[in-house]
């Protein structure tokens, strides 16, 4: 997944700003969230970022491919928590262990709120982050270790690889007159074959790094500058005021309810 897979004229704004910042971003946002389960802060983060998804530059059909699997597991979310959510106020439904209350169904509204809005930001912060220039922030703006963050990039740079792998390993088994078996079958040994070729692959390029000095303990350079400046404290400073609008309007509601309380 980089950056240059869904740039486009209108994303480049987002593009420049600095992977970190994003990072941050979507963490400063979630983390408000979680801390407390009601609707009303949940609506209103969303409201607001629906809005703010216009000036991220994105098509919308970009958009709705890379958000698909949220908007699919927020409904999924929400349907677990009404049908099995904790049992208050008037009852509306009741099979087994299944019981759909006024408790429930507000849990399920505010379960599926705040899927969408902790989950739509991140996919359309980090849909045009570059790993390069992820790493480049980590080791240059946050100061992690150096070998820490080059293994992360080296590890996310291999994602991109199981699905060629998983496609290959199809093939090669077709070719073998071993891929007519039963699906949950043929599934689990592709899986367990694709397995053991992440770990080999995995293994050589831990070798290779360490051959070439990656891992050692001196101070390393970095070929590209990582900047933080204006533009990527705008950003977190956007994702600190949506935070706290949504407690605010939550807290004067009265709808306010703090996970640990």
């Amino acid at each position: 997944m980089t950056a240059t897979a869904t740039a486009t004229p209108g994303n480049r704004g987002i593009l420049r700003v600095n992977p970190v910042a994003k990072l941050a971003a979507a963490l400063l946002l979630a983390g408000v969230l979680v801390l407390t389960i009601d609707w009303v802060s949940a609506a209103v983060a969303l409201a607001c970022e629906l809005v703010l998804f216009f000036w991220a530059g994105m098509s919308f059909r970009i958009f709705v491919l890379r958000t698909l699997p949220v908007w699919l597991a927020a409904p999924a979310a929400g349907l677990t928590t009404l049908l099995y959510g904790q049992a208050a106020g008037a009852e509306y439904w009741q099979f087994g262990l299944i019981q759909i209350t006024d408790g429930s169904v507000e849990l399920a509204v505010a379960t599926l709120l705040r899927v969408l809005a902790i989950g739509l930001p991140a996919v359309v912060l980090f849909v045009t982050v570059d790993p390069t220039d992820l790493a480049d922030g980590l080791g240059q703006v946050v100061r992690l270790p150096a070998r820490f963050v080059l293994g992360g990039l080296a590890a996310l740079r291999l994602v991109g690889l199981l699905m060629e792998d998983w496609r290959a390993l199809e093939r090669a088994r077709r070719a073998r007159g071993i891929a007519d078996r039963g699906v949950i079958r043929r599934l689990a040994g592709q899986a367990f074959a694709l397995l053991v070729l992440s770990i080999r692959r995995g293994s050589k390029l831990a070798t290779a790094m360490e051959a070439r000095g990656f891992g050692g303990t001196t101070t390393r350079t970095w070929a590209r500058p990582s900047d933080f400046g204006r533009r990527e404290v705008a950003l977190i400073g956007l994702g600190l005021f949506v935070g706290a609008l949504a407690v605010a309007v939550s807290v004067a509601t009265g709808s306010w309810n703090f996970v640990l309380g």
